[in-house]
């Protein structure tokens, strides 16, 4: 019988807006060289439309070949009222789980810490080291770009489809100049952040 490995990755921790998604990958090691043969890469090193391609190679791979993908995500909201530790924690707990249920027999998140869960191993940079952690940085990425598109739909003034919740220059001056909408998490504190008067949320 041949071992069953899994994969973790999240998108959106740096984020001001929008969901924290995080994504597990759990193949058997007999299908991992034919799995890293779609050519899956760090999803930071794929621009958008190459990653959505490779979302959709991934998960027709796994449908095919007895894989399991899933993926959590936790808004703003629950950001703010729980802190991003705790909503990271309860998430990789569940994820966790989720991969020993499977009979997972290594569980591996991509960073430095396992948020106190005994047993997650870490590997620093593993979304460039390992298959697994890779395809789930590109799922894990692809929902949060998703999200931010239609999030751009409803609140096109702040631009969220270009910088997908990031704290870059343009975002931060449309903060300055509209305030917080109801997707910002609103427990980050931005240095030399005037808010307007008159506010969205």
């Amino acid at each position: 019988m041949h071992k069953i490995f899994c994969g973790i990755d999240e998108a959106g921790r740096g984020c001001i807006a929008g969901s924290l998604f995080i994504a597990a990958v759990i193949l058997s090691h007999d299908k991992i060289d034919r799995f890293r043969a779609l050519g899956i890469r760090d999803s930071k090193q794929l621009n958008y439309k190459e990653r959505m391609n490779k979302k959709d190679s991934i998960n027709d791979f796994l449908r095919s070949n007895h894989g399991i993908s899933m993926i959590l995500n936790f808004s703003a909201q629950e950001i703010d009222k729980y802190g991003l530790s705790k909503c990271m924690q309860k998430g990789l707990t569940t994820l966790y789980n989720f991969a020993l249920t499977n009979q997972s027999c290594e569980v591996i998140f991509d960073g430095n810490t396992n948020f106190g869960i005994q047993n997650l191993q870490t590997l620093i940079k593993g979304d460039s080291k390992n298959i697994l952690i890779a395809a789930a940085s590109i799922l894990a990425k692809c929902a949060k770009d998703c999200e931010m598109i239609e999030y751009d739909k409803l609140f096109p003034q702040y631009e969220f489809k270009n910088h997908k919740g990031y704290l870059t220059a343009i975002h931060k001056e449309r903060i300055k100049k509209y305030g917080y909408c109801e997707i910002h998490r609103k427990s980050y504190h931005i240095k030399n952040l005037e808010l307007p008067t008159t506010n969205l949320f």
